[in-house]
């Protein structure tokens, strides 16, 4: 039975993550176009090819945390070891050197890669202890949701503080930036002072190093394989996944959900930015309407993870994960509409389809514990690590091509990050990567999920049959 301390503690992994991810995700395009100088199709080719990179580190992780042995188990010791780490390096991606602008791209590469890494060695081994926590699906969904609601929570904290921490550490410490750009970005709101990023980071990544400690004190491994002594090769574990089909046809799918998310996290800032250019700013917090428009969607997201175990549990996860994508698709078209001034309207649809959004992502890392159990109930082997960075990689892949995405196509729509106004074809593909794109996404992963096989009977089959297994095992 696991405790709610536990719970709580697994939830405090996904926070600690979700707090620098959501950085990545929603400033780092911004960050490296408007503060680091690097022009938006540079930085979309750079996020790819980490990705690429990250094709051979998740698996190599995977693998590597599988044959882990240690007093605190396989997965939760590189919470342990790598929590600073993942802290300093973080801080260091966000840090602009006296370089030239060659020596910028240069470092911008070498400390993202760095970062990517440090994040894999992290989160891999955290993911999957999802799968070696309980045998239960239904404490499994449980587990999840509460890792989704507490990363949506890291996410609403970080979008709380960092707007006002980089405007804060920029008027104590910043040189003070008088560009025209900078002139523009700060009549929105939108801090562009080196010193007020690194420095905000560097308390983010604090709290993100105790979060990932106590994630570690607070979570048991309880899980052990049928066959406890089970040796096999490298090649032997790629070869089984390989032919494993529920695992790839989730894999797609997720990679489409996390594309959806990618895309409209990438381009909100320059939507707010260039399209509503609305400079209000909320009264004591300081929050501008892009931040108000992001704790609005975190919000959401927090609902619809609050709405998963008991619906999922009730209707099923594959019926209810296709609904929730498909309703965030035809939502999402209706973006396109959205004029300037209408703002309320703007931010109802942000909370609808946020909710959708934060429903699905508990349900694909709760399937993928499912499709270890699949795996080993088929194989005889159990290869979670294996299995989880795989999830990891299209996480991380989704984020990359959404990324990518949106680099390109604001330098292919002729975005210029130099100037103050964009021309209406500019601010039109900024408007279609915040609806149309988005929407076709969503369709493409409601459409993946028709496919997948494991239904709530089978998975329930599979669970069965292990666990006579494992008594057998036992005598």
């Amino acid at each position: 039975m696991i405790t709610l301390k536990e719970k709580i503690g697994y939830g405090f992994g996904d926070m600690a993550s979700s707090m620098f991810w959501k950085i990545f995700g929603m400033y780092l395009l911004f960050f490296y176009t408007k503060v680091f100088g690097i022009d938006p199709a540079v930085v979309g080719t750079m996020m790819l090819i980490t990705r690429l990179y990250d094709a051979i580190s998740d698996p190599l992780m995977g693998i590597i945390s599988d044959r882990t042995q240690s007093r605190w188990g396989k997965y939760r010791p590189y919470l342990l070891w790598f929590a600073i780490p993942f802290a300093l390096i973080g801080v260091l991606t966000f840090y602009v050197p006296p370089f030239s602008p060659t020596g910028r791209l240069i470092y911008a590469y070498i400390t993202y890669l760095l970062m990517m890494t440090v994040y894999t060695i992290v989160n891999v081994p955290y993911a999957s202890l999802l799968g070696v926590m309980s045998a239960n699906t239904k404490e499994r969904n449980a587990l999840s949701s509460y890792r989704m609601f507490f990363a949506f929570i890291g996410s609403f904290i970080t979008f709380m503080l960092l707007q006002p921490l980089i405007d804060g550490f920029a008027d104590a410490f910043g040189s003070g930036t008088t560009s025209a750009i900078a002139a523009k970005d700060a009549a929105t709101g939108v801090s562009v002072e080196p010193i007020g990023w690194t420095l905000a980071v560097a308390v983010i990544g604090l709290i993100c190093a105790v979060l990932f400690f106590l994630c570690f004190s607070w979570t048991r491994e309880r899980v052990k394989p049928v066959n406890e002594a089970q040796h096999s090769s490298v090649s032997e574990d790629l070869k089984r996944l390989l032919g494993n089909a529920p695992f790839w046809i989730l894999l797609v799918t997720g990679l489409a959900a996390l594309l959806f998310n990618a895309i409209r996290d990438g381009v909100a800032l320059f939507y707010f930015t260039d399209y509503i250019q609305l400079s209000y700013k909320m009264p004591y917090f300081g929050w501008t309407m892009a931040t108000i428009y992001l704790l609005i969607g975190q919000a959401g997201n927090m609902v619809g993870v609050a709405l998963c175990t008991p619906l999922s549990n009730r209707f099923g996860k594959r019926p209810t994960y296709i609904a929730a994508m498909l309703a965030a698709a035809v939502l999402s078209v209706f973006f396109m509409s959205i004029k300037p001034d209408q703002i309320a309207s703007l931010l109802i649809l942000q909370a609808v389809i946020s909710v959708c959004a934060g429903y699905v992502l508990p349900l694909l890392w709760s399937m993928f514990a499912d499709i270890v159990d699949y795996s080993e109930w088929k194989t005889g082997h159990r290869s979670t690590g294996l299995i989880f960075s795989a999830s990891s990689f299209s996480q991380k892949m989704g984020w990359a091509l959404g990324s990518a995405l949106v680099g390109w196509l604001l330098a292919a729509f002729g975005y210029n990050q130099d100037a103050s106004t964009q021309s209406e074809t500019a601010i039109y593909g900024v408007r279609l990567m915040m609806s149309w794109l988005p929407a076709v996404a969503c369709l493409a992963a409601a459409i993946g999920m028709w496919f997948y096989p494991l239904a709530e009977a089978k998975v329930k089959a599979v669970m069965q049959d292990l666990d006579k297994q494992r008594h057998e095992a036992k005598r």
